[in-house]
């Protein structure tokens, strides 16, 4: 986790793009001065970590460069389920040292990490009590994973100004553009990446509960590649045209429990006035079943792309549905659901997720209260791209946001 800095370029590093955003104070509100993309390289990066940091520093470098950024210093994510563990604790403590204390055996209990040496910090989080314990966001790392962050920054030639973890860079754009909409509320935050997507909730704009899931942008466009007979650049664009998820919904989710036996009479063949057993559709045998109606196929383009990608949005919904379940389950609720990172850019989601979950869902804007001034964005790019930026615009909000 991070300290509070001045003005910065904020760094999120995907397996299929890198972006940046320049944030600069601008009186007493932060502005954003740069906006830049570039290629994430082949092999580089994955759900795992980096594997290649002389090549993602290079990336880095052209993503600076295509924004026309000058500031000399950068905060970057760690990322990859190899590189870092982001949980919420509750601790029972109430000093400053027996937190210290009873984080030191949390820390020390949860590394999931083969390397011996770690870097971990942890934060209380403010009025985040429950059931008498204290809420914590913690963070750990392997030292390899932060030395590799070093490289990436010397080759791009800059400094790190700090090094944080994605689900706080989130909160950061969260408090920045939805502080006052949201106040007292609950957000839930779903990440779609090219590989993982990540299922966040905050309440106040603090972290609750983080999680993610091998679920990304990249399985949809395989689909839809499969259905049309192309490849997966073919299908990128096929994505981009031809989907729209507005007006379906996944299929509830199965309510468990008895059934209503109250009006059932066990059918008993050897009775003498027995008469012909039902079959599971209520017809006696013997008699014809009126036939079920046909379902009604479209076959648009905008049916043929949402069943080829049905199975997945239904996946991604059952894991949000899951998320959320669980934070109910501690007595709490959650009131909206927002969506950022490339795969919300499919068309209609917010609608489909809203509908499936029954609540309200909308796409996340990054820059919705923040002063954009960037010389170099082309005409309409903000407005395409806003919900992809979360990250590295939270990453750039050290400047106003500790």
């Amino acid at each position: 986790m991070a300290k509070k800095l001045g003005s910065v370029i904020g760094v999120d590093i995907g397996s299929q793009q890198i972006k940046v955003a320049e944030i600069k104070m601008q009186g007493k509100q932060p502005a954003i001065t740069a906006l830049g993309v570039a290629p994430t390289p082949v092999g580089a990066v994955d759900h795992t970590g980096i594997f290649n940091a002389d090549a993602v520093g290079q990336a880095i470098k052209q993503a600076i460069k295509n924004a026309g950024a000058s500031l000399p210093q950068i905060v970057v994510s760690l990322v990859g389920q190899s590189s870092v563990l982001v949980r919420t604790l509750e601790v029972p403590a109430n000093t400053e040292e027996e937190l210290r204390e009873q984080m030191q055996w949390e820390i020390n209990r949860n590394i999931p990490f083969t390397e011996s040496s770690i870097v971990s910090d942890y934060r209380p989080i403010p009025n985040g009590a429950h059931n008498g314990n204290m809420t914590v966001v913690m963070a750990i790392a392997p030292q390899s994973a932060v030395d590799t962050m070093l490289a990436c920054a010397k080759k791009a030639g800059k400094s790190i100004g700090a090094i944080d973890v994605e689900p706080l860079g989130i909160a950061r754009a969260l408090k920045a553009n939805y502080g006052d909409q949201f106040a007292g509320k609950t957000v839930c935050v779903v990440e779609i990446g090219h590989k993982t997507s990540s299922i966040n909730i905050y309440k106040d704009d603090y972290l609750m509960m983080p999680r993610q899931v091998l679920l990304g942008g990249e399985l949809f466009t395989q689909e839809i590649a499969r259905e049309y007979g192309t490849d997966e650049i073919q299908a990128e664009e096929i994505k981009k045209s031809k989907v729209d998820l507005a007006g379906f919904s996944a299929a509830p989710a199965p309510a468990f429990g008895m059934a209503d036996t109250t009006q059932f009479t066990a059918y008993n063949p050897f009775a003498d006035d027995a008469a012909p057993a039902a079959d599971v559709f209520g017809a006696a045998a013997g008699d014809e079943a009126e036939p079920a109606p046909a379902p009604v196929v479209d076959d648009s383009d905008r049916g043929r792309t949402y069943r080829a990608m049905q199975n997945l949005l239904e996946e991604i919904v059952s894991e949000v549905r899951r998320s959320i379940d669980y934070y109910r389950s501690r007595g709490d609720e959650v009131d909206q659901i927002l969506l950022c990172g490339g795969g919300a850019n499919l068309k209609g989601l917010a609608s489909y997720m809203g509908e499936s979950l029954g609540m309200p869902c909308d796409t996340f804007d990054a820059a919705r209260r923040l002063n954009v001034s960037a010389k170099r964005l082309p005409a309409g790019f903000m407005d395409e791209h806003r919900a992809e930026f979360a990250v590295a615009i939270g990453n750039g909000l050290h400047a106003l946001i500790d």
